[in-house]
This record gives C-alpha cells, sequence and structure tokens, in this order.
C-alpha cells in the first residue's frame, strides 16, 4: 500500500507506533493504558495494514485490520478482515478522513481476496454507509443469584471444578475455544498471540474488583470448559453484598456449561452475577428459576461486510434449498453492485452474476446484516429495507439464510 497524498495518508511504521496509539487512545476518551496492554497491541499490530492519517507532522486518524478467518453457516472458515483502531481527530472530524480510510481498506481487503470485513463499533450508526450491517448482538444480564435458582440437566454431578491460574491452564483453555469455532456463526478462529488478550489484568480495569480468577471443569480427566471472573466485595444493610463478573465462559457440552454456572451463582457472599457478550440462545436463560431477575438485555457486537459478493454468499451454506436472484446496491464497493443468482441448500452454494430478472431487492448493508444467520430478512423487509420482486422469493430466501443457533463473537479485536 503506498501513501495517498491527497489526504496524508499512509501504511504505518512500526516506529510510528507509539504517537499512533496515542492518538487513539484520546479519541477514546483519553483511557489509560498500562504498559502490558501498550506491548499487547503493539506485538498483534499487523503493519502493513494499519494507515495513518497525517496533517502537519500530527497524526490525525488511525484506522487498521487483522487477519482472521470467521466461521460462516455451515462451518467453514473464511478469510476475513477485522477492521479495528478507527479513530479521527475531534480537530479533524466531517473532512472525510474517515471516509478516505473505509475507501483504501476496503480496496486493500479486496486485493487480498478476503470476502469479508467485520468489527465492533463504538458508534454502531457510523458504519452503515460504508456496508455494514448489525449480524450479529449479544446477551447481557445482571443476576440476584441471592433469589433466582437453577435446574441443572443430568450429568451435572459428574463435571469436577478446580481453581486454576488463568495462565497456567491457558493451552487447556485455548483448547476447549478451538473446539467451539467451527459450531457457532461469527465465532473468530485464534490467531497465535492472541491468546494473551484473554489474560490481560490491569489493575486499573478492575473497578474494584479482585485480580482475574479461573475455574476449569473437568470430565474422565479431560477439561471440557472454563470460566474467568472477578470477584467484588460489597456489604450492605443487611449483610455482604458482593459481585461476580463473568470474563468468559466456554464449555464443550451442556453438564459442563450448567457446573460452570452453578459455581458462579454459589460463591460465598456474592449475591450479584454480572455476565456481558453472551449468545442470544444462551441456555443460561433456561436453566434460571425466574429470567426476569436476570434483567436480560440486548447489544450490537458484530457488523459484518461482504467485500466480495459471490465470494461470501458461496462460502456458507443455507438451511433449506434457495435459488434466488438478489438485486444488490452497493455504492460505497460498487463492484458489488448488480444481480446475483444465489443457489444454495444444506451441502453448499454457488453464486454468479446473472442478468435474470430479480427475486429480492437489498443493499449490502441488508446483505450483511443477514449474512451470518442471525438476522431475518423478513424482518429488514418489515423495515422497508428488503424488497420482494418476485411473490414467495423473501420467504424462501429467509428461512434458507436463517442458522440453527445464533451467531456469536466472543473474540474481542
Amino acid at each position: 500500500m503506498a501513501t495517498d497524498r491527497a489526504t496524508g495518508m499512509k501504511v504505518l511504521r512500526p516506529e510510528e507506533f507509539d504517537p499512533w496509539w496515542d492518538t487513539l487512545l484520546r479519541a477514546f476518551g483519553g483511557a489509560a493504558a498500562s504498559a502490558e496492554e501498550r506491548e499487547l497491541d503493539r506485538s498483534l499490530t499487523e503493519f502493513d495494514r494499519s494507515l495513518a492519517v497525517w496533517d502537519e507532522g500530527a497524526i490525525v486518524g488511525t484506522g487498521g485490520a487483522f487477519s482472521f478467518r470467521m466461521t460462516v453457516p455451515g462451518g467453514a472458515s473464511v478469510p476475513t478482515a477485522g477492521v479495528t483502531m478507527v479513530s479521527v481527530a475531534a480537530t479533524h472530524r466531517r473532512r472525510g478522513v474517515l471516509t478516505s480510510m473505509m475507501r483504501r481498506q476496503l480496496d486493500d481487503v479486496r486485493a487480498l481476496g478476503e470476502p469479508l470485513a467485520a468489527l465492533t463499533a463504538s458508534e454502531p450508526m457510523i458504519y452503515g454507509r460504508f456496508g455494514y450491517g448489525t449480524a450479529v448482538s449479544h446477551l447481557h444480564a445482571e443476576i440476584d443469584t441471592a433469589r433466582v435458582t437453577l435446574s441443572l440437566p443430568a450429568g451435572t454431578g459428574e463435571v469436577r471444578l478446580r481453581y486454576a491460574d488463568p495462565a497456567e491452564v491457558l493451552a487447556e483453555c485455548e483448547a476447549v475455544y478451538a473446539e467451539l469455532v467451527p459450531r457457532r456463526p461469527g465465532m473468530l478462529a485464534r490467531q497465535p498471540g492472541w491468546e494473551r488478550a484473554g489474560l490481560l489484568d490491569p489493575e486499573s480495569e478492575r473497578a474494584g474488583g479482585s485480580a482475574l480468577q479461573c475455574v476449569v471443569a473437568e470430565r474422565d480427566g479431560e477439561v471440557t470448559g472454563y470460566a474467568r471472573f472477578r470477584t467484588k466485595m460489597g456489604w450492605g444493610p443487611a449483610g455482604h453484598d458482593g459481585t461476580v463478573t463473568l470474563e468468559n465462559l466456554a464449555a464443550l457440552d451442556p453438564a459442563t456449561e450448567a457446573a460452570l454456572w452453578r459455581f458462579l451463582f454459589g460463591i460465598d457472599l456474592m449475591t450479584t452475577l454480572v455476565v456481558r457478550g453472551r449468545p442470544l440462545d444462551d441456555s443460561l436463560q433456561h436453566l434460571v428459576s425466574d429470567v426476569r431477575r436476570c434483567l436480560v438485555r440486548t447489544r450490537d457486537s458484530c457488523h459484518v461486510r461482504l467485500v466480495d459478493v459471490g465470494a461470501a454468499l458461496a462460502a456458507r451454506t443455507y438451511q433449506a434449498p434457495v435459488d434466488v436472484v438478489l438485486d444488490v446496491e452497493d455504492a460505497f464497493c460498487p463492484w458489488n453492485t448488480g444481480r446475483w443468482r444465489l443457489t444454495g441448500d444444506p451441502k453448499g452454494a454457488s453464486c454468479e452474476r446473472t442478468s435474470d430478472a430479480a427475486d429480492v431487492a437489498l443493499s449490502a448493508r441488508e446483505l450483511g446484516a443477514a449474512y451470518l444467520g442471525g438476522v431475518s430478512l423478513l424482518s429488514l423487509a418489515g423495515a422497508g429495507r428488503v424488497r420482494e420482486l418476485r411473490r414467495g422469493a423473501l420467504g424462501e430466501a429467509a428461512v434458507a439464510f436463517g442458522s440453527p443457533v445464533a451467531p456469536w463473537l466472543p473474540h474481542g479485536f
């Protein structure tokens, strides 16, 4: 990637990392970061995929991408650009800096042959104009563990739990995560070095809570799950009132998952369990005695962009047989604009350009939202964002695009 003289944009060099990263931190409220966080981010940064916009010797815009592989419906692992580190200095807003970075980045992603781009957004309204659709939402909860009980499945009592140093059992936990990756759309295969991110534990991020703790679950001598969490002691007029904050929980089977939840609900002196970033179909909702006292809510998580419509739609499978012509509008990536015939079923798919009459019309943004199977095309049509051109085609496509499990992105970036 060469320097873009018109915008002062160029590829980041390793010796420019510190001012680049400081510009990013300032854009996100000037948050303090530990030396450990800085070192980890430096080591993970792909400098040839990172952009800096300069003005009179100062960096005023940042952006980058990580080279990931994302699970899509059907279990395939698809090359995906993990868009990250995007910021524009407050002094340079509304000057086209962000648009120029998004333009450059998507051109580069296309040149690299990655069919997908994905991001998590601090302000989700920003990225729709660049063709990103909200494809994954997460479940959050704040559970009154003093009043909510659990109904446990058979086999829970066979699971053995033990405390462990998070770093000492990292390899076993990563093996559990890797086994889960093909099971859900939206999950990212862990690239070397990223396992360290789950162990970051700066005191500034603990909000008064404990250092990171870990419990691993075993069945027949094999690690089948783990939970990483913090505890924060509290006292009220009636006595103890502590809080457990869950950072990560992964399990290979229902009994293991239930055993981990039972442990988190039962930690001494704790009366509240804070849960963030769980899949929308999390089984916890069916284990609890009173879901209202869990204060369940949802929030957008992963925004997906189809950089190559044909390759992306052919990479996944479809819940039911489908043969539909999609009329795609894509102003920001015009190479996607036009009609595409999608033919697929649970075994595979093809997607090629066609001159046949269109059955369904939608923009790249809506296609990105529906891609992982967590957002219904019918729901988008109800908002006027998808149009049916052949009677019955929308319903057929909506069923085919669905996923039997909710997409999930537990891998932060």
